[in-house]
């Protein structure tokens, strides 16, 4: 049915290693990837707890279509309690480790408590053990990967770890996998780090068996077509990566720059994804496993080094956001948030936050030691000061801590572009109005991939929407949020859902699980999925206070451009948004709704 079916629980403190099974009714309910491991996650996890508490867990889950010739069918999800913003966390991350993972016959791997000393997971079809791991305490996620693929000599194995950034804790790091994937946000790095667990690595030859080979194989062919021959799946992102997008966000005048006081951004020829072409830096494009897009950037710098990226995000938080249009030092930023193991949305956020601080006065120059100035604009600040919070060292350890509590610090938490103390992404709500009622209620903070908004009302994919009208965008974002977590629970890429729609997700899952969905009930799925984080959010102690966005983006306009004058709208739209969900109007699910849901 394209499960295992078999669970793996690591005690880190006792090193007790155990499988369990998993049954098809929990399986079928909650698909697999995010809705199978929050699911784990809340009946195991007391909300209230300390993200970095041994009592917090942490869960590897892939979906029901990972490790399949589904398009895009390589990715797994991180699940656990995040130190970033007090929420639930789920993580979404490609490339080849997902696929790895589910071949050593194991869907789900669940890490309880925390190791006395530095360990690394190492499994080779379900033969599983905990290993000493002090040799690469301290090493970078890059020398991490090289060293245990060495040790292991098995050419097919991947690994996921953390560098320096999640073991010093900074609430920004994320988990790299294949060296330049990673499930970058909410801080999951740093809560591998407090455990003590440096790396997995994973080895198998375990095929995933598909319930109706035939039938699936030819849909398959059908969904590959039919991204092929779109324009965003089979031409934009393959042509220049998600870095497609800066033109074209830059022009609809919602490119967040200088901190979110702009909407738009002069050197931005400078900086785009056709500059990293015409600029000679790219060598070639990457393409996760299972992925018919490629649109991974291999790219090598003037001086020689080579790495993958800048993404659109992150190319936008260290240059835009910051006033920078040096495509070499923003791409040089990039490789080091991987090789160091940091999320490079937050801290690229994080440092255009501190050059308003530093801007405003709040930072005194006497704090900066002998650094170089915050000043927007300034491209040597970018290395520097990632470094620095890696690290913890001077301004960098209120820096490690993300930027709300960095400009909370300071007496000015309205400066940090954040909901829920996450970093917003490269979209100002001030432009879309739909894709700012995402960023509001998104369940794990200001997040633009629990519901991306951006399609409908920028790209025009599926249809083509006004996005400054508000009419009709809580059933949108609605329909986005409980989509987006059928997909991340099926283990496909959301870039799919550009060409993709609903009936060709229930397709893929029918033909390879038998379970038979009707398009309703895998909807339903996915708003389960979306409800059951949202209690555990409200048992956390997260109110409908917390659905809102910076203060900045609710009562000052855009200064000029194609949005010149518009706020965002968010209190006309989320008293609507909570009835379309079946919630009361403080947005607590009612017991009608729990009942209809099964939870």
């Amino acid at each position: 049915m394209s499960y295992h079916g078999k669970i793996l629980r690591i005690n880190l403190a006792t090193k007790e290693i155990k499988p369990e099974n998993l049954s098809k009714d929990l399986a079928k309910k909650y698909i697999g990837g995010r809705g199978l491991g929050t699911k784990i996650f809340s009946d195991e996890v007391d909300p209230k707890i300390d993200a970095f508490s041994p009592e917090n867990k942490l869960i590897f889950a892939t979906g029901a279509l990972t490790s399949t010739i589904a398009p895009t069918g390589g990715r797994y999800m991180v699940i656990t309690k995040s130190p970033l913003t007090g929420t639930i966390a789920s993580s979404n991350s490609g490339g080849f480790f997902g696929h790895k993972l589910k071949s050593t016959g194991y869907d789900v791997l669940i890490f309880e408590n925390k190791a006395e000393k530095p360990c690394y997971l190492y499994i080779d079809d379900e033969k599983a053990e905990l290993r000493d791991a002090a040799h690469l305490w301290g090493k970078d996620t890059h020398e991490t990967t090289d060293i245990l693929m060495g040790e292991i000599g098995e050419k097919t194995a991947k690994v996921a770890c953390i560098g320096p950034g999640g073991e010093n804790l900074s609430l920004i790091s994320g988990i790299m996998n294949d060296k330049n994937r990673a499930a970058g946000r909410s801080g999951v790095g740093a809560v591998m780090g407090s455990k003590m667990l440096k790396a997995i690595i994973v080895s198998g030859k375990h095929k995933t068996l598909i319930d109706d080979k035939e039938a699936f194989n030819k849909a398959v062919k059908e969904k590959i077509k039919i991204l092929k021959e779109n324009g965003v799946t089979g031409e934009g992102l393959p042509t220049l990566g998600t870095k497609v997008l800066d033109n074209i966000i830059n022009s609809s005048g919602l490119y967040p720059t200088r901190n979110f006081q702009k909407a738009q951004f002069e050197g931005i020829d400078e900086i785009s994804g056709e500059a990293l072409v015409e600029k000679g830096y790219l060598v070639k494009n990457v393409a996760c496993y299972a992925c018919p897009i490629a649109c991974g950037r291999l790219v090598e710098l003037p001086q020689g080094k080579i790495g993958e990226g800048p993404e659109y995000e992150p190319g936008w938080a260290f240059g835009a956001l910051c006033e920078i249009n040096d495509l070499n030092a923003i791409s040089q930023a990039n490789f080091m948030c991987n090789e160091l193991g940091v999320d490079p949305i937050s801290v690229g956020v994080t440092i255009a936050t501190a050059m308003e601080l530093y801007e405003k006065g709040y930072i005194k120059k006497e704090e900066l030691e002998k650094g170089p100035e915050l000043k927007f604009g300034n491209s040597e600040a970018l290395l520097y000061y990632t470094k620095k919070l890696v690290y913890k060292e001077g301004i960098g350890e209120k820096m490690a801590l993300g930027s709300y509590r960095l400009a909370e610090s300071y007496g000015h938490p309205e400066l940090s572009m954040t909901v829920k103390k996450m970093e917003i992404p490269a979209y100002d709500p001030r432009g879309v109005q739909g894709q700012g009622l995402a960023y509001a209620t998104s369940n794990r903070g200001g997040c633009h991939v629990r519901a991306y908004l951006i399609a409908p009302e920028i790209v025009g994919a599926p249809e083509k929407l006004d996005p400054q009208e508000i009419k009709g965008k809580p059933e949108w974002v609605k329909i986005f949020q409980d989509l987006t977590a059928v997909i991340d629970s099926s283990g496909l890429c959301l870039f799919t859902s550009f060409a993709l729609g609903a009936p060709d997700y229930a397709d893929l899952l029918n033909k390879a699980t038998g379970f038979n969905y009707s398009v309703d009930e895998m909807m339903q799925a996915g708003e389960r999925i979306w409800n059951m984080e949202r209690l555990f959010n409200l048992k956390s102690g997260f109110t409908t206070k917390d659905d809102t966005l910076p203060k900045r983006l609710l009562e000052e306009p855009i200064p000029a451009g194609p949005n010149k004058g518009h706020v965002h709208r968010l209190g006309e739209l989320l008293p609507d948004y909570y009835k379309l969900r079946g919630w009361t109007e403080d947005g607590i699910p009612t017991d009608e709704k729990l009942k209809e849901l099964g939870l």
